[in-house]
């Protein structure tokens, strides 16, 4: 993998680059739609290619692990193979769903002891057998097992899930260079970037990360219950030691207004639940704010969803949309979860053409209060 860093920002970090792999290229800053089970729920493939304008999505460890199972996906070549998607993949290296499983899970340092939430048979995740279960699935992104720490943890145990997370890391790029990818393309390893909300911490993270040399960084454990400030803190307070010429990918966030306030910080890479979740919800994404496509005001409301959006936008009325969602039918999901994938990828490409231009900060202070409005 190689990552080209092309237009900085002349007032902030903003910046927009090109990651190459093996699955072809991706332009940043760029939004990945979440597939947890190989799929982005509700959406084809065509449509994350020729709507959404998808250039790389995300498979999750965790669930790929255990539905279909390792032996699928190796008879399979990997997600790819398995999948028909032919573009680039990162996986997440499951610690965040592992870590979530409270009550169903044991942590120590060899690992995490766990119970499956399909059938409740026992498992165990290390930093090994994680890089080997993430060169099964074959992503061009692999991201390192790590402690996703609850955000409100206290500092001597944000510390100590630290400092295992940094030795776990070693552990997993020991085990990455002594493998090797099973289907003929090459596969990179991103470290994640823990310490919670302490700013001695998050500091000693970066820097342990930033002396790997890896292909791209990651930085995990925000969005998870912290003030919005503190969290646009700490992406500023790794990004000044993060290497400006390797990706930087903000792990789980977030909301329009987020991305653009992480854009301007330095951050390259997102993914996110929320479009296609909150989309399934009837909540649309737009540039004059959110839609709750529920709502009685939009029963005899018969303009398109968004006139200048993707091509399902363009079809749909609000009306019908809104008539779908009342009706509960499975269709009005798909359209919400297209148009929501579709603006957020719209978003970061905006974003891009602004860096370019040399006014994303204008651009973006003009734009950003209305993303966070209720039409």
């Amino acid at each position: 993998m190689t990552f080209v860093l092309q237009h900085t920002d002349n007032a902030s970090d903003a910046r927009t680059g090109i990651i190459t792999t093996d699955h072809g290229q991706i332009k940043t800053p760029i939004f990945m739609p979440v597939g947890t089970c190989g799929s982005v729920k509700g959406v084809h493939f065509q449509e994350l290619c020729d709507q959404v304008k998808a250039q790389i999505i995300l498979g999750n460890t965790y669930h790929l692990y255990l539905r279909p199972g390792l032996e699928i996906l190796k008879v399979a070549g990997g997600l790819h193979g398995f999948s028909g998607w032919e573009r680039p993949i990162l996986t997440d290296s499951g610690g965040f769903q592992v870590f979530s499983l409270t009550g169903i899970r044991k942590l120590r340092e060899e690992g995490c002891e766990f119970r499956s939430h399909i059938d409740g048979s026992k498992h165990i995740f290390t930093p090994e057998n994680v890089m080997d279960t993430e060169r099964v699935i074959g992503a061009d992104i692999m991201m390192a097992f790590d402690e996703c720490p609850p955000g409100q943890s206290d500092y001597q145990y944000a510390k100590q899930s630290l400092g295992m997370t940094q030795r776990w890391l070693d552990r997993c790029i020991r085990r990455f260079d002594e493998t090797a990818p099973l289907y003929g393309y090459a596969q990179s390893l991103f470290p994640i970037v823990q310490g919670c909300t302490y700013k001695d911490l998050r500091q000693e993270a970066a820097k342990f990360v930033a002396d790997k040399g890896a292909d791209g960084n990651a930085i995990g454990g925000l969005a998870v219950g912290e003030p919005t400030e503190v969290m646009y803190e700490m992406i500023e307070v790794v990004n000044e030691i993060l290497p400006k010429d390797k990706p930087r990918y903000l792990m789980g966030v977030g909301t329009p207004r987020n991305i653009l306030e992480a854009i301007e910080r330095g951050v390259d890479m997102f993914d996110c639940v929320m479009p296609t979740r909150n989309g399934r919800n009837a909540m649309l994404f737009t540039y004059n704010g959110t839609m709750n496509m529920r709502n009685k005001k939009w029963e005899m409301d018969f303009t398109p969803i968004a006139p200048d959006g993707c091509e399902f936008d363009k079809i749909y009325t609000k009306a019908y949309l809104h008539h779908l969602f009342k009706a509960q039918e499975l269709l009005a999901m798909q359209i919400a979860s297209i148009h929501n994938l579709a603006f957020y990828l719209r978003l970061v490409s905006d974003a891009r053409t602004h860096i370019e231009l040399g006014d994303f900060v204008p651009w973006k202070n003009s734009i950003i209060d209305q993303l966070g409005k209720r039409v």
